[in-house]
């Protein structure tokens, strides 16, 4: 009965200490480096959920690529929404600080991107709650650059930066 018990107590405390050890480094692996999140909505169709609401993708959010702010034109991020802080939005990155972006929509034809903002827009126009609806956005609601998209199986792929053809910019601050 002793060794019965010693044994449990051994098992106890090896668990123990691998859950105290294991738990803080996936909460910082999480925070940190990369999680997976569910796309919910319309707004980044076709990319993002091309069957509507019949499904749902999942996709793995690199948060170490923007650690340092470094995100390019086309690239999809997951950021705070500048109106809403409880809620995380997902959008294609359109134009950078300095940039002059043709809006779809905004209460300016034209726009300049301040120094720390881009510009966010939905792949699909007129169903996103966007940069044409909020403006430029702060680099410091970046939350994670959506690399893959993990689920379905079916629609497992890598996700490309590309800026859609329609949504060149007008000037861009390389041009000066």
């Amino acid at each position: 009965m002793a060794q019965s018990q010693g044994w449990v107590r051994r098992y106890f405390k090896a668990f123990c200490k691998g859950f105290f050890v294991a738990v803080p480094v996936a909460v910082t692996f999480l925070d940190r480096v990369a999680c997976v999140a569910r796309v919910e909505g319309a707004s980044m169709q076709p990319s993002l959920n091309p069957g509507g609401s019949q499904s749902s993708d999942v996709v793995l959010l690199n948060h170490w690529k923007v650690r340092n702010f470094e995100v390019q034109r086309g690239d999809i991020v997951s950021l705070v929404s500048p109106k809403n802080p409880e809620q995380k939005i997902i959008k294609r990155v359109i134009a950078l600080e300095g940039d002059i972006v043709k809006t779809m929509g905004h209460k300016n034809r034209y726009v300049k991107v301040p120094r720390g903002h881009i510009w966010v827009e939905g792949d699909h126009h007129g169903h996103s709650f966007d940069s044409n609806s909020f403006g430029p956005v702060s680099l410091g609601l970046l939350h994670a650059h959506a690399t893959h998209i993990l689920w379905p199986p079916e629609r497992w792929q890598k996700l490309e930066s590309v800026l859609p053809p329609e949504r060149l910019l007008v000037q861009s601050e390389e041009d000066y």
